[in-house]
């Protein structure tokens, strides 16, 4: 902020506008127009039309195309705001957008310029960019890294006949299944960020002001903050106290260090993303966190990026030769740079460095000076107009050579400065495979398939696996295996959304219950280790060369063969519908009283009980009785309350029922 206060009379100088006749463009065109012609003001939001011209075949768009519903991808109701902070200070604003319905009041989840529906959107200005392309390479470098970013389109926007320039439409962060994958109960977004709003906390950070710590502010994006409860906010505020003190700790421990607290992968692809580009907001400034339920804090989305790769319109900060974490500015809270002095943790992101900086890797320096040529033959034409409307693109042409020159000595001095990967190289996985996947059951009877999915995975090897930190990594569903917990040799389990359905429809115990439900068309499952390893991944579909059977017929995906790869579609098949599940028994021939019940339950039966075992929902035995006779006693006094599976092998049955601690 000091270094904006430097400039801020500048930025409020009127700049030289010129309007012009805008026709037609080769990007898709925006027209906005206010009711009764009203100012959008920074807050509230005020009710608009907005029309979007989009010719899918490529093309041409014309502005005359508005009264034409064929060429037409949205005309309906909206509500706009300026946003943005230092960015609206500018004569070109950006803008934040919601769909409405007709009604005006509820919202209209629709898809726009072919990203997934839904219903908050964000015309991004490109402010200070004299390339308008930082923040788009920027998002396509972390998607291509494999993590979510907001979906974005060059556009061109008029308002109230009024051309505004060159734009990008892209979705905002919010929670939902095409964007942050996280559940809505019990999931959380969080960032760092200004705190001029309020904050939920804050954490001190490794600069030192005035005698004392300059502090990160946490604010909450998801549930909002009127809508947090105190148990939601401490619960929240831990995770982070947690990841600081093991990371000031440098404790790797898989049972309580930075591995269980955080899901590694995305932190080091996040810290990447941050130094390649040299952002000088990271870490302090729009640096988002997301957590699933019973999952892994997350590092992300990245978002803004436009004072990055050696452009600062506030100082000189992005610089090729230093580390953002730890340039005595914005560095963020401490545990980014506790992370990074963590042996482990930076083996790992070496690692991944040089992995991703390969030829025709995302981040090869050729690749992306490719990638920034395409983009810029893309959005020649709309800089052009861009730059007659607010002459902020002069230096268009110089500053792309400008940006690719430094991206190459930035490429050159991490290479020299971020360490070795010897340690983390080379890392004995475990040889799990996913062999079944029954993502989209048909319902049966009064059951909803939902209820009914699961997953089977086989120790493809000799020896026993100790499952200890390996967890399904990817967002979507939610799992991590209990330590302690192994898998022997040439053994299956499997993990389903329902315990309890599972067992009274397949008369099978599973291993254990993920949150949430697999996607009915596509999802990607990974298999990975405490420190974001891959054993194994599947990215299914219910579309071809995937077999489409098993898209709510019946039956479920089945490997064909175990020392096949998985990832190829060609290598699965589909099962009969009721392959490999045991016939299900509904005699009435065995009374379990008082149940629920907190202490001692009856079992009385008409034949032999022979054991008679019981297991929680994670698939855990927790009594055992070898018995030989028609009645027993099971003590529930010493177990936790809670849902519990009864097995009871009789003299030619097994059955199951569902017992209710107290």
């Amino acid at each position: 902020m000091r270094f904006r206060l430097l400039i801020l009379a500048f930025l409020l100088l009127p700049a030289m506008a010129i309007a012009q006749n805008f026709t037609d463009s080769n990007l898709p065109i925006v027209i906005i127009n206010t009711d009764g012609g009203v100012a959008i003001p920074d807050e509230p939001k005020v009710l608009a039309d907005m029309k979007v011209i989009w010719h899918q075949d490529g093309s041409r768009n014309y502005v005359s195309d508005q009264n034409n519903p064929e060429f037409l991808n949205y005309d309906g109701r909206i509500g706009i705001e300026i946003r943005g902070s230092s960015s609206q200070m500018l004569q070109k604003k950006p803008y934040g957008l919601e769909t409405l319905q007709a009604d005006n009041v509820t919202n209209n989840n629709v898809s726009i310029l072919g990203m997934p529906k839904e219903n908050d959107w964000v015309l991004n200005s490109l402010a200070f960019d004299q390339t308008g392309m930082r923040d788009v390479i920027s998002y396509e470098l972390s998607e291509n890294l494999g993590q979510y970013t907001p979906r974005r389109v060059y556009c061109e926007v008029m308002i109230n006949n009024d051309y505004k320039g060159l734009y990008v439409f892209m979705e905002k962060i919010k929670a939902d299944d095409n964007r942050v994958n996280i559940n809505k109960d019990g999931g959380y977004i969080v960032q760092t960020d200004r705190a001029d709003d309020g904050f939920a906390w804050s954490m001190p950070t490794y600069i030192n002001m005035w005698g004392g710590s300059e502090m990160a502010y946490f604010v909450y994006n998801y549930p909002k903050a009127d809508d947090i409860t105190n148990e939601q906010a401490n619960y929240i505020h831990g995770v982070f106290t947690k990841l600081a003190t093991q990371a000031g700790n440098h404790n790797t421990s898989i049972l309580s260090g930075i591995p269980s607290i955080i899901d590694i992968s995305t932190f080091v692809d996040f810290m990447i993303l941050g130094e390649f580009a040299s952002n000088v907001d990271v870490y302090q400034l729009s640096t988002f966190f997301h957590k699933d339920n019973e999952g892994k804090l997350r590092a992300g989305p990245i978002w803004d990026y436009n004072l990055a790769y050696g452009h600062d319109e506030f100082g000189n900060r992005s610089r090729y030769d230093v580390w953002q974490f730890d340039n005595n500015d914005n560095v963020g809270p401490k545990f980014w740079k506790d992370l990074f002095d963590t042996d482990e943790f930076r083996c790992y992101l070496a690692k991944r460095w040089f992995e991703v900086t390969e030829p025709g890797m995302p981040l090869n320096y050729d690749v992306i000076c490719a990638r920034l040529d395409e983009i810029n033959e893309w959005i020649t034409e709309g800089v052009g107009r861009d730059n007659q409307r607010w002459h902020q693109m002069n230096q268009h042409t110089s500053e792309i050579q400008s940006m690719k020159n430094w991206i190459q000595q930035r490429i050159n001095w991490l290479n020299q400065n971020i360490g070795s990967y010897s340690n983390c190289n080379n890392v004995d996985l475990p040889p799990l495979v996913i062999s079944k996947i029954h993502y989209h059951p048909m319902d049966a009877g009064d059951i909803n398939g939902n209820q009914l999915e699961f997953i089977q995975i086989n120790n493809n090897g000799d020896d026993d696996v100790d499952l200890t930190g390996i967890y399904l990594s990817e967002l979507g569903v939610t799992y991590s295996f209990p330590d302690g917990s192994h898998l022997a040799a040439r053994d299956s389990i499997v993990l389903c959304s329902d315990s309890l359905t599972y067992v009274e429809f397949y008369n099978k115990i599973p291993f254990g219950e993920y949150q949430r439900k697999l996607s009915n068309k596509s999802e990607k499952i990974v298999i990975a280790d405490a420190w974001g390893n891959v054993i194994d991944e599947v990215h299914y579909y219910d579309s071809e060369p995937w077999p489409t059977e098993p898209d709510g017929n019946g039956p479920y995906l089945k490997l064909i063969d175990l020392n096949a790869d998985n990832s190829l579609a060609e290598n699965w098949t589909f099962s009969s519908y009721y392959e490999g599940v045991d016939e299900v028994n509904s005699t009435e021939s065995v009374i379990i009283y008082p149940n629920p019940s907190n202490e001692v339950i009856n079992i009385i039966s008409e034949k032999d009980i022979i054991y008679c075992q019981l297991f929680d929902l994670q698939g855990k035995l927790v009594i055992d009785n070898e018995l030989s006779e028609t009645k027993t006693k099971l003590n529930l006094s010493n177990l936790p309350t809670g849902i519990y599976l009864l097995k009871l092998s009789l003299a030619d049955e097994i059955i199951f029922r569902k017992v209710v601690k107290r």
